[in-house]
Protein backbone atom coordinates (compact mmCIF):
# COMPACT_ATOMS: atom_id res chain seq x y z
CA UNK A 1 0.00 0.00 0.00
CA UNK A 2 3.02 2.43 0.91
CA UNK A 3 5.77 1.50 -2.10
CA UNK A 4 7.06 -1.41 -4.12
CA UNK A 5 9.28 -3.84 -4.46
CA UNK A 6 12.05 -1.23 -5.76
CA UNK A 7 11.87 0.27 -2.03
CA UNK A 8 12.18 -2.97 -0.53
CA UNK A 9 15.35 -3.60 -2.41
CA UNK A 10 16.46 -0.36 -1.82
CA UNK A 11 15.81 -1.15 1.89
CA UNK A 12 17.39 -4.26 1.87
CA UNK A 13 20.56 -2.54 0.14
CA UNK A 14 20.76 -0.05 3.10
CA UNK A 15 20.61 -3.06 5.58
CA UNK A 16 23.06 -4.95 4.11
CA UNK A 17 25.98 -2.43 3.94
CA UNK A 18 25.46 -1.68 7.08
CA UNK A 19 25.44 -5.25 8.50
CA UNK A 20 29.08 -5.14 6.40
CA UNK A 21 29.77 -2.06 7.50
CA UNK A 22 29.92 -0.60 3.83
CA UNK A 23 29.03 3.13 3.52
CA UNK A 24 26.28 3.38 0.72
CA UNK A 25 25.35 6.34 -0.86
CA UNK A 26 21.48 7.84 -0.80
CA UNK A 27 20.64 9.01 -4.05
CA UNK A 28 17.91 10.81 -4.71
CA UNK A 29 14.33 10.90 -3.24
CA UNK A 30 13.28 6.98 -3.45
CA UNK A 31 16.28 6.07 -2.06
CA UNK A 32 16.06 8.10 0.80
CA UNK A 33 12.57 7.17 1.75
CA UNK A 34 14.10 3.42 1.36
CA UNK A 35 17.12 4.47 4.05
CA UNK A 36 14.13 5.73 5.77
CA UNK A 37 12.73 2.49 6.23
CA UNK A 38 15.89 0.76 6.80
CA UNK A 39 16.76 2.95 9.75
CA UNK A 40 13.42 2.04 11.04
CA UNK A 41 14.04 -1.08 10.81
CA UNK A 42 17.60 -0.94 12.42
CA UNK A 43 18.64 2.53 13.74
CA UNK A 44 22.93 1.97 13.77
CA UNK A 45 21.99 1.43 9.63
CA UNK A 46 21.62 5.29 9.12
CA UNK A 47 25.37 5.21 10.68
CA UNK A 48 26.81 3.48 7.01
CA UNK A 49 24.11 6.31 4.87
CA UNK A 50 25.61 9.09 3.09
CA UNK A 51 23.38 11.13 0.99
CA UNK A 52 24.79 12.67 -2.33
CA UNK A 53 22.51 15.73 -3.22
CA UNK A 54 19.69 17.45 -2.05
CA UNK A 55 17.10 16.46 -4.41
CA UNK A 56 14.35 19.25 -5.05
CA UNK A 57 11.34 16.85 -3.87
CA UNK A 58 9.91 18.52 -0.83
CA UNK A 59 9.25 14.80 0.85
CA UNK A 60 13.50 14.74 0.67
CA UNK A 61 14.13 17.19 3.60
CA UNK A 62 11.92 15.27 5.90
CA UNK A 63 13.67 12.41 4.90
CA UNK A 64 17.06 13.61 5.82
CA UNK A 65 15.59 15.17 8.95
CA UNK A 66 14.01 12.11 10.00
CA UNK A 67 17.45 10.58 8.80
CA UNK A 68 19.61 13.24 10.83
CA UNK A 69 21.68 13.47 7.48
CA UNK A 70 22.81 16.52 5.47
CA UNK A 71 23.58 15.71 1.47
CA UNK A 72 26.44 17.25 0.46
CA UNK A 73 26.05 18.45 -2.79
CA UNK A 74 23.46 21.24 -2.85
CA UNK A 75 22.57 21.09 -6.71
CA UNK A 76 18.97 21.98 -6.97
CA UNK A 77 18.70 18.42 -8.42
CA UNK A 78 15.70 17.10 -9.98
CA UNK A 79 16.86 14.36 -12.51
CA UNK A 80 15.97 10.96 -11.45
CA UNK A 81 17.81 8.34 -8.98
CA UNK A 82 21.50 7.86 -9.86
CA UNK A 83 22.67 11.31 -10.24
CA UNK A 84 24.33 13.07 -8.15
CA UNK A 85 26.66 9.95 -6.96
CA UNK A 86 28.77 9.90 -10.24
CA UNK A 87 29.07 13.94 -9.09
CA UNK A 88 30.51 12.91 -5.95
CA UNK A 89 32.50 10.49 -6.40
CA UNK A 90 34.70 9.61 -9.59
CA UNK A 91 35.09 5.93 -8.84
CA UNK A 92 30.93 6.01 -9.98
CA UNK A 93 31.98 7.91 -12.96
CA UNK A 94 29.54 7.21 -16.09
CA UNK A 95 32.35 5.06 -18.66
CA UNK A 96 29.80 6.07 -21.71
CA UNK A 97 32.78 4.51 -23.85
CA UNK A 98 30.76 2.02 -25.96
CA UNK A 99 28.81 4.80 -27.25
CA UNK A 100 31.47 5.97 -29.15
CA UNK A 101 30.64 4.11 -32.44
CA UNK A 102 27.09 4.84 -32.46
CA UNK A 103 27.51 8.38 -32.02
CA UNK A 104 29.90 8.63 -35.04
CA UNK A 105 27.40 9.13 -38.06
CA UNK A 106 23.64 7.95 -38.54
CA UNK A 107 23.32 5.41 -36.32
CA UNK A 108 19.82 4.98 -36.03
CA UNK A 109 18.25 5.34 -39.71
CA UNK A 110 18.16 1.49 -41.36
CA UNK A 111 18.38 1.51 -45.10
CA UNK A 112 17.45 -1.61 -47.76
CA UNK A 113 20.65 -2.75 -47.50
CA UNK A 114 20.30 -3.16 -43.68
CA UNK A 115 16.92 -5.65 -43.90
CA UNK A 116 18.39 -7.39 -46.60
Amino acid sequence: KVGGFDLCAMCGAFLGAAAERLPVVIDGFIAAVAAVCAARLCPAAADYMIPSHASSEPGFRLAMEALGLRPYLLLDMRLGEGSGCPLAFQQAAIDDGYLTDIRRGDAFSVTQEDVC
